[in-house]
């Protein structure tokens, strides 16, 4: 029987110190069958010599300058040889001792399933309690940090658009997936954590404004592109509704500027959105909706 491939694929920029402890992390799972690449989006500092110099094992892609994170991503999809494709953000590594081996299992055990999404934590110290009491389920879609490819599953849809820039692209990936009859399972045995603090996010205005734009706009290209023609007026009206309903007249009006500027990318995107569209029959949409949400935030357990 031939030995199933893997490869861990890590994009990064400017963020050598967490690449780093992430590739130390995972040192231990590298083998002849278990690769590692690493792509280093125009970083400057010295992020492609101390990868070269610490983790020679590691493949490294670089670009002089940058060319965007779903750049990355999709190079390193398409011109993999492996069977399966670990996906890490450079701030992110499994807190699972055995991931291969469930990974493996996982798709062995489940023909269907063209994509697995993680059990993921968010914050800077691993929890101390890791157990975790669900099972897997099929879910609408997974979260970019921790995820990982059936390689014949990614090869049957679109490359991730890189006019999405950040956020949303999985979204898109999920919708073709599921055209394409792959499921996505979220398996909870394997467990990420991604060293990120949620709160400093929320606080800091800029950083706040850059990623609520591209979240409102990604949710508002996907639906235009797939969902059927009937329900996108409702839906767009409904989305901007809320953020006036719960965020603005409440007093959160830092929402103001990136809801218009996401309004404006709508609007100036709308002929991509039309050369792109790839609708859900209403049978499909119907039963999409039906699916479990995607699980992006876990907490310990009692």
């Amino acid at each position: 029987m031939e030995q199933i491939k893997i490869s861990f694929l890590i994009s990064t920029k400017n963020r050598c110190g967490e690449l780093l402890f992430t590739l130390a992390k995972i040192e231990y799972l590298l083998s002849q069958y278990v690769t590692c690449v690493v792509f280093d989006d125009g970083s400057t500092d010295d992020t492609a010599e101390k990868v070269k110099t610490g983790f020679p094992q590691v493949t490294l892609l670089r670009n002089e300058t940058s060319k965007g994170y779903i750049y990355c991503r999709n190079k390193m999809l398409n011109e993999t040889q492996a069977d399966y494709s670990i996906s890490l953000d450079d701030d992110a590594h499994f807190l699972t001792k055995n991931p291969i081996e469930i990974i493996t299992e996982h798709f062995h055990n489940n023909p269907n399933c063209g994509l697995i999404a993680a059990r993921i934590f968010w914050g800077k110290e691993a929890p101390q309690n890791t157990n975790s009491f669900s099972t897997f389920q099929t879910v609408k879609s997974y979260v970019g940090c921790g995820h990982i490819w059936r390689m014949k599953a990614w090869r049957a849809i679109p490359n991730y658009p890189e006019w999405y820039q950040f956020y949303g692209e999985e979204n898109f990936a999920s919708i073709q997936l599921f055209k394409k009859q792959w499921e996505i399972h979220y398996v909870p045995k394997l467990l990420v954590q991604h060293r990120v603090d949620l709160k400093s996010r929320t606080q800091t205005t800029k950083d706040f404004a850059f990623r609520h734009r591209r979240s409102l706009r990604a949710d508002w290209y996907n639906y235009i592109m797939f969902f059927p023609l009937i329900k996108v007026p409702r839906k767009l009206m409904y989305s901007i509704w809320m953020q006036w309903k719960t965020k603005i007249f409440k007093g959160n009006f830092k929402v103001i500027a990136p809801l218009h500027l996401a309004i404006f990318d709508l609007i100036i995107s709308i002929p991509k959105l039309i050369a792109n569209r790839n609708r859900l029959t209403t049978k499909e949409y119907n039963n999409y909706t039906k699916l479990n949400e995607a699980k992006i935030y876990w907490e310990p357990e009692k």
